[in-house]
């Protein structure tokens, strides 16, 4: 008998009888798992945030990877054991359905949004960046005032950022989508950067560039700066481990498979990181910079724009600065066509990791819709394409003003509050399970769950309090408007409220053509 919070569940055991019918032959081993964990975390995050961690840590911030590490690992094994009991479409919002009731999963679900649609922006901010740079390195200037927000000096809208996540949402829409192969390729494609970066930067660093260490301490001077608080952030680059944990109904041996392509995966990806952020810092160095009381400023704001500016002006641009980090870098040290390289390497990959992004949008929104709580008719198929057409163009023009006029620190940080409210309830539904409903068969245990559950839960709830004030803020107040939804429309309409328990094939998967999992930050 799962917890019920609210009256409402959606039962586990409907869900589980649906998923049965579509059982995965089992045919991943730890290996596989392991590089499509590296895949699916390696992407947006290291690529564009580089930047907006060091103004927030200085050097430190390669202890910011390691804590957003930690806090990933532990979430991931509990987020392992709901995917192995429940291996359906859904993700958090289905977990949550079908153990803490109605009213949970739809902030669940509603939280999600950020997760998801605001990623998406800040991924498509960042390859504006860098498709940005690449001009300017061709010889072609672009308006000031149409590639950065109104946010900055002489920023007016950010039009690459918004026509890409147009684009996007137009290919989504007509039922494009990405082959197995070609998502491999772009995934080699990234590590091949990384590791060309890597090679290059690590045999020039320099001592002095690593002091001070701690120029902000652990905490700041105010809630979002220092190690912690640039961890935070940098949380946004880790993401995607739910690429392995969801396949745990497709692994051999999931018990002692999974948990070695999660923390291996995270690992990796963690060393990986350790390796940039140390060549990126020794090269070139990575402090802060100060307003004239010596207050660091917080990136994104209008004055920090300003200074970035006024230094760019004066033919000094440091590294908190770009828009493009890691092509920057490469440039600045003397191999301008491996830092292009880097620019090209983003400008591939970058778009396949908005379509992924707005995938799960769609998706997140289709099964609420079917479940009632949101209006069926955004879930209509278009008759020639096939998709859900409806919510896939409102997402996409959310996503797209959003990242017109916001710059990608802020919106990774308040992607950041919806995903890291998700992985909490996550962990919490673990615990609540195992006292429920202890003889479940559970193809996925998460290890010392009494330990690691609360840990992940101490983990999520520390990142959320070291957000910026900004990017706390909107959390509750979406979720107060999600709150109003919920009982003006999806409370009176629910399937479950009105007892209509099945759960039909299309909930488990959107009618789309298969894409990536979704994850790729």
């Amino acid at each position: 008998m799962a917890f019920n919070l609210f009256g409402r569940i959606k039962p586990l055991d409907a869900i589980l009888a649906t998923a049965e019918k579509k059982a995965l032959t089992r045919t991943l081993g730890p290996i596989q798992l392991t590089l499509l964990g590296v895949g699916a975390v390696i992407g947006t995050g290291i690529f564009v945030l580089t930047s907006e961690a060091a103004q927030k840590a200085g050097p430190g911030m390669m202890w910011s990877f390691v804590i957003a590490g930690l806090v990933c690992a532990v979430a991931a094994l509990c987020y392992s054991e709901l995917a192995s009991m429940v291996p359906v479409s859904g993700s958090a919002y289905t977990y949550t359905y079908a153990v803490m009731g109605e009213l949970l999963a739809w902030m669940v679900g509603w939280a999600l949004i950020l997760e998801y649609a605001v990623a998406a922006s800040a991924v498509s901010v960042g390859w504006s960046g860098y498709f940005v740079g690449l001009l300017a390195n061709a010889g072609i200037e672009l308006p000031r005032a149409l590639t950065i927000g109104s946010y900055a000096p002489g920023g007016l809208i950010n039009l690459p950022a918004l026509i890409i996540a147009l684009l996007v949402t137009f290919l989504l829409m007509i039922g494009t989508s990405e082959s197995a192969k070609v998502n491999a390729v772009l995934v080699a494609i990234k590590v091949t950067a990384l590791t060309i970066f890597i090679v290059l930067t690590l045999p020039m660093m320099q001592g002095q560039n690593f002091d001070p260490f701690l120029p902000n301490g652990w905490f700041g001077e105010s809630r979002g700066f220092g190690a912690v608080g640039a961890a935070a952030s940098i949380f946004f680059a880790y993401v995607g481990f739910d690429a392995v944990s969801t396949a745990a109904e497709e692994t051999k041996n999931p018990q002692r498979n999974v948990p070695i392509g999660l923390i291996g995966s995270l690992a990796i990806c963690t060393v990986f990181y350790l390796l940039v952020a140390a060549g990126a810092i020794g090269t070139v160095g990575a402090q802060p910079i100060v307003d004239a009381a010596g207050s660091t400023l917080a990136p994104g704001s209008t004055e920090f724009a300003a200074q970035c500016q006024a230094l760019l002006s004066a033919g000094r641009e440091p590294l908190v600065c770009s828009h493009e980090a890691l092509a920057f870098v490469l440039r600045t040290i003397g191999h301008p066509v491996f830092g292009n390289m880097i620019g090209i390497a983003a400008f591939l990959a970058l778009p396949s990791v908005i379509l992924i992004m707005l995938f799960g949008q769609t998706r997140i929104f289709f099964v609420m819709a079917r479940d009632g709580l949101l209006p069926e008719k955004l879930a209509s198929i278009h008759p020639k394409w096939k998709t859900p057409h409806i919510v896939t163009a409102i997402t996409g023009v959310a996503v797209s003003v959003f990242a017109a006029f916001l710059p990608v620190g802020q919106l990774a940080d308040i992607s950041n509050s919806g995903t890291l409210f998700a992985f909490l309830m996550v962990a919490l539904a673990v615990l609540i399970l195992r006292r429920t409903d202890p003889g479940r068969h559970r193809p996925f245990r998460t290890p010392l769950v009494w330990i690691v559950a609360p840990l992940a839960i101490a983990g999520c709830l520390g990142l959320f309090y070291n957000l910026p004030f900004e990017a706390k803020m909107v959390l509750p107040i979406w979720g107060g408007i999600g709150l109003l939804l919920y009982f003006a429309y999806g409370y009176r309409k629910s399937h479950v409220g009105r007892g209509h328990i099945e759960v039909h094939e299309r909930d488990i998967d959107a009618p789309q053509q298969p894409v990536p999992p979704i994850s790729d930050r």
